[in-house]
């Protein structure tokens, strides 16, 4: 779906024949006001509900890992290797391989300035770069992108709180109805003219007013969002910024079960990265791409008694892509002992998630400092960007 005014003859004629509003194919997205041909690329994929990053990222080296994580210290297969003390979990191949190749850089106990445990709070501040929940109504990454006038997209029908701000946003999401038939399509055709509709059966964008919480990854699934996004922004002058959302990470209970949703989703997360870098080295763009994975807190060190985790504070994020400096991983690491974890029950927070992303912002978007301490992470001065670029 496009946020600009659709033909009032095609919004009759397909409400009339779809009971929709406005379908609107991806093809013809014209993206006004893009990036020129050359831009950096930057997406953001954030993962709601809290990834657990002890399970992503085990810290197989810390003394206390086995006897405070319990049974979520075991693993169906041995955990991927990124070094002595830290390993990915045995789902994250993809991501991995991208480590080997100096591609991904892993950042470790990592977090927002917010110690409470309230999704909703949490992901508000994930998204907008406030300080308090709902100060600000606009977020981090449609305001950075406003000063240099680039195009942004989401893979979703619904513009996400991280990109509204004061440019315009395109949306995109698979359809969850049939392809139209090849009958229609020609009726159309003939009616309106081959030229005015540009239809593609297979590429048709989800109608307005579907669940934009769940609508794309039960209709495409994950890969499919993460395949779109890498055609998108390999597209000459497409969009600069692209930000998916994968849900599913709030693991209250059988976390460990070998075959159970956390391994389930950590799979199909992995798969979803692997297509989006496949898929912007065809395009020709992945030297000049930032991927950032976040989540809005981790979760608690200690198993709970359904055998889940709690929501907690500390996590892990992943920052990959073309022009990353990777094959290294970043954490000024807390220790797993009781007595130094956050109220006793967290990975302690020891880097600030905006450090991250103003190092990128800078460095990568060309997002000046002035920007970054006053209107994009207001009152962050004393947060210092991280340089993550190779």
């Amino acid at each position: 779906m496009m946020n600009r005014p659709v033909d009032p003859r095609r919004r009759f004629l397909i409400g009339a024949a779809l009971s929709s509003s406005v379908i609107a194919p991806w093809s013809t997205l014209s993206f006004a006001g893009s990036s020129d041909a050359g831009a950096n690329r930057f997406v953001m994929v954030i993962l709601r509900g809290g990834l657990d990053g002890l399970s992503a990222v085990p810290a197989v080296g810390d003394p206390e890992f086995a006897a405070a994580r319990g049974a979520l210290a075991q693993f169906a297969s041995p955990p991927l290797a990124l070094d002595n003390d830290f390993a990915l979990h045995p789902q994250l191949a993809a991501l991995h391989a991208m480590y080997g190749r100096g591609e991904l850089a892993v950042v470790h106990a990592v977090g927002l300035p917010y110690r409470e445990r309230s999704h909703f709070d949490a992901q508000q501040l994930l998204e907008s770069g406030g300080t308090r929940p709902y100060e600000l109504a606009t977020g981090w990454l449609g305001r950075a992108l406003a000063h240099s006038g680039s195009k942004g997209i989401a893979l979703d029908t619904a513009v996400p709180l991280v990109l509204r701000g004061t440019t315009s946003v395109d949306t995109w999401s698979p359809s969850a109805m049939p392809d139209p038939s090849a009958d229609f399509v020609m009726r159309l055709e003939q009616m309106y003219g081959a030229k005015a509709l540009h239809f593609d059966p297979e590429m048709m964008s989800s109608m307005a007013g579907g669940n934009s919480a769940a609508a794309g990854p039960r209709a495409g699934g994950f890969a499919t969002l993460a395949q779109r996004a890498a055609e998108f922004l390999s597209k000459r002058n497409g969009p600069q910024a692209a930000v998916l959302e994968l849900g599913g990470w709030d693991t209250h209970a059988n976390q460990a079960a070998p075959n159970g949703a956390l391994v389930a989703n950590l799979r199909n997360l992995d798969a979803g990265l692997g297509a989006l870098r496949d898929g912007l080295v065809a395009g020709d763009v992945w030297k000049r791409t930032v991927v950032v994975v976040a989540t809005e807190f981790g979760r608690e060190v200690a198993i709970n008694g359904t055998q889940g985790t709690d929501h907690g504070t500390g996590g892990a994020a992943f920052v990959f892509g073309g022009a990353v400096k990777g094959g290294r991983l970043i954490a000024d690491w807390p220790g797993l002992a009781k007595k130094d974890r956050f109220e006793g029950r967290d990975l302690r927070i020891t880097t600030d998630l905006r450090a991250v992303l103003k190092g990128l912002l800078a460095d990568h978007l060309q997002v000046a400092h002035s920007h970054l301490n006053g209107d994009v992470f207001p009152r962050s001065d004393a947060v210092r960007g991280i340089s993550l670029l190779s």
